[in-house]
């Protein structure tokens, strides 16, 4: 069945769906089982119940193509690489030991000896997945029996789901070659082997009576090399051309498919769905590319990543003008709605003038669906009434400083004049130690947080639990022999609702979680209006802590950039100038640390990679305005105050040029498990490392205790590339997210690690 027959016209869709549920049940189904604390039959009863949940409520709606396979209990990348048996090698003798469930979560979160799949970013967003491994030896398979069985029972209650794939180009392309791989291979080379599994699966759901499979390719959505692009007509040629399959609808997800739109367009599968939002391309664009007028096109009109309502009148006419050359439309959201909270209805304390401007994943789909209704039968007479832009009163005394901001505001000292003033200042040791800001959040902290939310604790109580918590973080890293002290975040709900609470402009929410992996999710906060900081937000728990050590303790800033990155933020003005805002309340907090006598300071910076255009084009203009907003965050700091950054490596041209571009002085970086990769940057670029760097030799977000055999490891890698007088030894994250039982011996094992490399240093006969 190649579904060419069919004849009934669908309207509405979407590309995916939130599923953690609207209270996180599945977080906290996740916890409890790791905890030991609920059986896999509990697990699995939650994940079905949310499952059928899910396109229950979607059918209900309307919707008119409902989508499946979109449920994970950890994450759908690492679920399609296992449903293709992408097994990684290392993990597979363990494979027979453990029930299903737990070597998946096992693959995902690492044990002793095992450390998991690498944890990356995903497209642009605040998502992580984990990392596929493969290798020459990979074999692939097929293994959809979870897939098959919510198809069939979704059919058995009336609702034909169209599963949702990872299309195989780009589930090689988001793989990585695994350790031991021969040097040359890439997983992209294993493409033919794959696709017979594929084939297969098109079998199985035809079979089944499936009518239609979404293959998502957001590879292509990226800068791609000719013999990629001649590669996706190649495999679409190839499994279009089997009789026995449902329809094929490939999307592009995250961006524009650029040269890769034409070439889909030339295959014969049934259907594309575009991503019209990031960039839309107009009627007559569309109307240019050969073949896409014979195809059903996925108008995604609706923004799957920001929670501001869509212009409805606008948006028909768009569509309209589409259908006018494009007669098969399917009004579409621009990407899965994973990315947005689950539903606005449930929020009591938004102020109205934002609340009114808003919609969550539940909005949206009731978005498509009326968008569709008015294309067949016409808009209500309301939507000529356009919705009140979103802009809100401005402040003027903030836009006036941003428009006064001199060039030198964003320069300081010479670095080695600072350097110079710092190493007076601190007197730290060669090599020296610390951490990246966060501690864990004991259940305790939490549950005062909550408590003094509804009212149940005084301020004065809750900040003595706070104070009792950092001086217990202090004491503790003193005791573990840490050179530069933190204390620990406890007052921080996350790095950046913490901050936005603090500030006019932004808006937060009681229920806007969103996933960022497996059961760790965030509320981003709206960003709806010119920013200023109410007053200063950090320093009285900073000063508190250095009250209690002689050792520096480092003040722990969220950067502009990542304030951006991981908010929901207002679409009336370019992201340039709300990057300044945010720059200028830094600054100010900055200044008020200083003041406070705090001599390093931490701007958090994770999030340029997220923010970065997924095209080369974008990017130089991109990386110009990101870079001089944390310049202008920082610029006002003394020479004696050495300032840290904290930054991702991923898709940043060459690490040194981040470096020298920022002129922090001393860069943190996320990179324990591709911490070769940033090394060969560093040493391959031919430009001596002026500044201080912390390459990251713990990973922070696994489970796993790193031995001090493996740090040393690393920290002597590490010191090949860098010279000891510039070289920090830290985790690469915060350290939030784990417990005191596996970050107290890690942090340990780290510190004996750095004294082992300062012993070595010491043994070196002078030059």
């Amino acid at each position: 069945m190649t579904g060419q027959e069919e004849t009934i016209e669908y309207g509405s869709s979407i590309l995916g769906y939130p599923r953690i549920g609207a209270r996180r049940e599945l977080k906290r189904a996740l916890e409890k089982y790791w905890h030991l604390g609920g059986s896999v039959g509990d697990l699995i009863a939650v994940g079905r119940h949310l499952q059928d949940d899910m396109w229950q409520e979607l059918a209900a709606t309307g919707l008119e193509q409902v989508p499946g396979n979109t449920f994970s209990f950890y994450d759908h990348v690492l679920d399609n690489a296992l449903m293709f048996a992408a097994l990684p090698r290392r993990f597979a003798a363990l494979e027979p030991e453990l029930h299903p469930l737990d070597f998946y979560f096992m693959l995902a979160r690492g044990k002793a000896d095992f450390p998991p799949l690498e944890l990356v970013k995903f497209f642009g967003t605040n998502y992580h997945y984990r990392q596929p491994e493969i290798d020459p030896d990979t074999t692939f398979s097929l293994h959809a029996e979870s897939l098959l069985a919510e198809h069939a029972r979704a059919k058995q209650q009336g609702i034909e789901l169209r599963p949702v794939v990872i299309g195989p180009i780009s589930l090689l392309l988001l793989s990585a070659a695994a350790p031991g791989a021969p040097e040359g291979f890439s997983p992209i080379d294993k493409i033919d082997e794959l696709i017979p599994a594929y084939l297969h699966l098109f079998k199985e759901l035809a079979a089944q009576g499936a009518k239609c499979v979404q293959l998502d390719e957001p590879a292509f959505t990226s800068d791609r090399t000719d013999e990629e692009l001649a590669l996706l007509g190649t495999v679409y040629d190839s499994l279009a051309a089997v009789s026995q399959r449902p329809r094929l609808l490939v999307t592009g997800q995250y961006g524009d498919l650029g040269a890769a739109l034409p070439i889909l367009a030339g295959t014969k599968i049934e259907a594309i769905g575009l991503d019209l939002v990031s960039e839309p391309i107009s009627a007559a664009g569309l109307a240019k590319i050969p073949g896409l007028d014979r195809k059903r096109l996925y108008a995604g009109v609706i923004n799957g990543r920001n929670v501001w309502k869509a212009d409805k009148a606008r948006t028909l006419d768009y569509l309209l003008a589409i259908k006018a050359v494009i007669p098969d439309v399917v009004v579409s959201t621009s990407c899965s709605l994973l990315h947005v909270p689950v539903d606005l209805l449930v929020e009591y304390d938004i102020p109205g003038d934002v609340a009114d401007r808003l919609a969550f994943a539940k909005q949206k789909v009731g978005e498509v669906v009326a968008l569709a209704k008015a294309v067949t039968h016409g808009a209500p007479e309301h939507w000529s009434d356009r919705p009140k832009s979103v802009h809100f009163k401005m402040k003027h005394d903030v836009r006036q400083r941003v428009s006064a901001i001199r060039p030198d505001q964003r320069e300081r000292a010479p670095y080695e004049v600072r350097r110079k003033a710092q190493q007076q200042a601190l007197g730290l040791p060669l090599v020296p130690t610390c951490t990246l800001g966060s501690f864990p959040q004991t259940a305790e902290i939490r549950q005062a947080r909550y408590e003094y939310g509804q009212g149940r604790l005084t301020w004065d109580e809750y900040r003595h639990l706070l104070l009792d918590e950092i001086k217990r973080v202090i004491d503790l890293q003193e005791d573990i022999g840490l050179d530069v002290l933190v204390h620990g975040e406890v007052e921080r709900n996350d790095m950046i609702e913490y901050f936005a609470e603090l500030m006019d402009g932004y808006a937060t929410t009681h229920f806007g979680w969103v996933q960022v992996y497996g059961s760790r999710c965030v509320r981003p906060p709206i960003l709806y209006g010119d920013i200023k900081r109410q007053g200063p937000m950090t320093v009285e728990w900073i000063t508190y802590a250095q009250s209690l050590t002689d050792k520096p303790v480092k003040g722990i800033l969220t950067g502009p950039v990542t304030m951006l990155a991981r908010s929901f933020v207002r679409q009336d003005q370019p992201l340039y100038e709300t990057a300044e805002q945010l720059a200028l309340a830094v600054r100010d907090e900055v200044a008020d640390l200083e003041r406070a006598g705090i001599r390093i300071i931490q701007v958090d910076e994770p999030s340029i990679r997220e923010l970065l255009p997924l095209r080369e084009r974008g990017r130089v203009g991109f990386l110009d305005w990101a870079v001089n907003a944390f310049k202008l965050a920082v610029g006002g700091a003394e020479a004696q105050t050495q300032i840290h950054a904290h930054i991702g490596y991923s898709s940043i041209a060459s690490v040194v040029e981040a470096f020298d571009a920022l002129d922090a002085d001393v860069t943190s970086i996320v990179a324990t498990r591709s911490i070769g990769w940033v090394l060969d940057q560093i040493t391959s670029s031919g430009t001596a490392i002026k500044r201080e760097v912390g390459p990251g030799v713990y990973e922070s977000r696994s489970a796993a205790i790193p031995d001090i055999d493996e740090i040393d490891e690393r920290i002597q890698r590490a010191a090949a590339a860098i010279d000891s007088d510039r070289l920090w030894v830290n985790p690469d994250g915060g350290l939030k997210t784990r417990h005191y039982w596996q970050l107290e011996p890690s942090l340990r094992n780290m510190v004996a690690a750095a004294r082992r490399q300062r012993r070595r240093i010491d043994a070196r006969p002078p030059s």
